[in-house]
């Protein structure tokens, strides 16, 4: 159906979906290069050590198999930035998983037996990869983002010590595993010096620019395709030794490699959530007003690359209080390098403070959504600066609203059904707001149509439908006469779709380059467009990326209902209801596709998802989908998805927010109140998993 100018906003089907359903869209796993070889990686089999040897002979006695790299023969790279992409450059062993091995082979069932059959010799170490509080080697880290490092405000210990009502309790969140649909994978080609790679991955121009450093080369000399994305989360945000290692392979053998990590591998080399302890305290008055919060981070870390899950920073922006200290602590181990996944830091830490304003709300005898009006402000605290928009408050009351949560009764183990125990439970969320810089071309054709450039990646969020409705309506004309390119570094540069700050990133850039193009067109007064038609760029650089005067969050609440089996203890979500403040929404369909699907990743995060590492082997116990549990669609009964409309006009032109990530953030905080509300019992790890549900007595 034909849309008219004022698309902006509307729900319009993802332009990409045929293509999907009949399989036309290809990833990179789907391009095979005339006479294309195929590689399995061998990982290690010690969580520390040296490779004292590799015996590659009985696999390259195998028919099929062409060579076997190892850091004794593999091209040499130069010093990563990232130390995780420094594959097969020496002996080293710093954790279970790390890879020691790829061996190439002409298919891929070859290349799979191959590396069974490589024999590798350890000079094993002791390790370490048990994260446990007061660890000695713990430190804080630089706080160079803002994000990390310790914050203080005012005297928090001497009012906490001081407060009528307090609040002193611990958390603790497992690691967790980003598990796309689409495992990471690349296939590469040299030509003539030339390196092109189709990889899946959340920023082609990033991993282009990273491979011509590794490699050496001009920008220019590499091309980099990540056209159709099977989801990241975080995962695919750099990148990552898949890559690497298909371009170390190609140029070793001169024909092109396709690699496709297999799933039980990448638990150890392509990042996780980090396992995170969380001490929070809360000081109050009597009628509820915060008067100190201080909140304690403590997550390993790889001895290879420090990466800590910044999970007190969404305390620094939720509520004021005149006396705060909010600290990171990292603690080096033995262990895969940690990385970002779905709302990275505040996932985590608005779990740990979510659950602790529910604990104080219980001790005040205040209502929950009551509590945080009281505690609502209109300067973001730690830094002072004022909001360009906060309307959690309205997020809370339409919540409630639409929940109906003037009917619960506030009584913990008041309501049953049957055999199941029945609650409900609230929490706030916050994300922060994130702008990067972006270029982007657009052409007028003699046809009347428009072709929007810009090296976007489309992870399953909609980006190009969103992108041809920011363009239409900056030009004034019918999005069905707008065509975009993305997913090649070929396109005009921009940053990878991540931290909720894709679209408004690439939409800033697109948006201009439109006005501009409309410009030169009213300045045509109606004479035929040339045959190579008019085309208009626009960069961003040192506006989109510069300080504001604002604090820039988007907010939202949540509400659950859970039922917990009392013969089981088997904990089932009911009912999940999502309300957000994120700016003005480009796409009803898309977004509430977004914020459904972070919904149920925070389900997932809620009751069943979470790993373990072995203590003796050093390895990740749940490392495939069998073991490590995500929801199905049976965990999912209803969900709702809602926003309000916000007008922020200190944001980008669309005056949009990003709106990936807010969704998980506060919902697994929600259903531990809402189970905490069924049972009586405060359950303060997660998963929410039935042996733990039975064994905290909450039966």
């Amino acid at each position: 159906m034909p849309q008219t100018a004022d698309a902006l906003g509307a729900g319009l089907e993802r332009r990409e979906g045929t293509d999907k359903v009949l399989g036309s869209a290809r990833y990179a796993a789907e391009h095979t290069p005339e006479g294309c070889a195929y590689a399995w990686p061998v990982a290690a089999t010690v969580a520390r050590g040296q490779v004292r040897a590799v015996d590659e002979g009985a696999a390259l006695a195998l028919p099929g198999v062409v060579a076997v790299l190892h850091h004794r023969n593999a091209p040499r790279l130069a010093e990563p930035d990232d130390a995780t992409l420094a594959v097969l450059q020496d002996a080293r062993v710093p954790h279970y998983g790390w890879y020691v091995a790829l061996v190439v082979a002409d298919t891929l069932e070859a290349a799979r037996e191959g590396a069974a059959a490589v024999q590798v010799t350890y000079a094993a170490e002791p390790h370490e990869v048990t994260l446990r509080a007061g660890h000695p080697d713990a430190y804080v880290p630089e706080d160079s983002d803002g994000t990390s490092g310790e914050h203080v405000r005012g005297e928090a210990e001497a009012a906490f010590a001081a407060a009528p009502v307090r609040v002193d309790t611990g958390y603790r969140v497992p690691p967790l595993h980003n598990h796309p649909m689409e495992p990471h994978a690349a296939t590469a080609h040299w030509q003539e010096g030339h390196l092109s790679v189709y990889d899946s991955s959340q920023g082609a121009t990033t991993v282009r620019d990273v491979l011509a450093g590794l490699f050496g080369l001009r920008k220019e000399q590499v091309t980099v395709v990540s056209e159709h994305v099977g989801g990241g989360f975080g995962s695919k945000g750099t990148p990552r030794p898949h890559v690497v290692l298909a371009a170390m392979a190609a140029r070793a053998t001169g024909r092109p490699v396709k690699l496709v990590l297999p799933r039980r591998q990448l638990p150890s080399v392509v990042g996780h959530r980090a396992p995170t302890l969380h001490r929070v305290r809360l000081g109050a008055g009597t009628d509820g007003t915060l008067t100190s919060v201080i909140h304690e981070v403590t997550a390993h870390t790889s001895r290879v690359k420090e990466f800590m899950e910044t999970g007190a920073a969404a305390t620094r922006v939720m509520y004021p209080s005149p006396h705060a200290r909010t600290t990171h602590r990292a603690v080096p181990l033995d262990v895969p390098s940690p990385s970002w996944m779905r709302a990275p830091g505040e996932a985590p830490g608005m779990y740990a403070l979510e659950s602790a304003m529910d604990e104080l709300a219980q001790a005040l005898g205040i209502d929950p959504v009551e509590l945080r009006l009281r505690n609502d402000t209109g300067h973001e605290p730690d830094s002072g600066k004022p909001f360009s928009s906060r309307h959690l408050a309205e997020c809370l009351r339409e919540g409630a609203r639409r929940f109906g949560w003037a009917g619960r009764d506030p009584r913990p183990r008041t309501r049953r059904d049957g055999p199941w125990l029945v609650g409900s439970g609230m929490a706030a969320a916050t994300y922060p707001v994130v702008v990067g810089p972006s270029r982007a071309g657009v052409q007028a054709c003699p046809d009347g149509t428009f072709v929007v450039r810009i090296n976007a990646t489309d992870i399953g969020t909609g980006a190009r439908t969103v992108l041809a409705q920011v363009a239409a309506d900056a030009l004034g004309v019918p999005v069905e006469r707008v065509r975009t390119e993305i997913g090649s570094s070929d396109l005009p540069a921009a940053p990878l779709a991540g931290g909720s700050s894709g679209t408004a990133s690439w939409g800033w850039a697109v948006h201009e380059a439109c006005t501009a193009l409309a410009g030169r067109l009213a300045e045509q007064q109606g004479r035929q467009l040339p045959p190579e038609g008019v085309s208009a760029t626009a960069d961003t650089a040192g506006r989109a990326d510069a300080d504001s005067d604002y604090a820039r969050h988007a907010f939202g609440a949540h509400f659950a209902e859970v039922a917990v089996d009392t013969v089981s203890g088997e904990v089932r979500v009911r009912r999940l209801l999502g309300v957000y403040a994120a700016g003005r929404i480009l796409n009803s369909r898309t977004a509430r596709s977004q914020f459904v699907g972070a919904m149920t990743m925070g389900l997932g995060m809620a009751l069943m998802e979470g790993s373990t590492v072995d203590a003796a082997f050093g390895d990740f116990t749940e490392c495939d989908l069998a073991s490590y549990h995500v929801p199905a669609h049976a965990d999912v009964p209803d969900i709702e998805a809602h926003w309000i409309e916000e007008d922020d006009p200190h944001l980008n032109p669309m005056g949009s927010k990003g709106i990936g990530e807010i969704g998980i953030v506060g919902t697994a905080a929600a259903i531990g109140n809402a189970v905490h509300h069924a049972t009586g019992v405060r359950l303060r790890e997660l998963p929410l998993t039935p042996d733990r549900v039975l064994a905290a007595g909450a039966l």
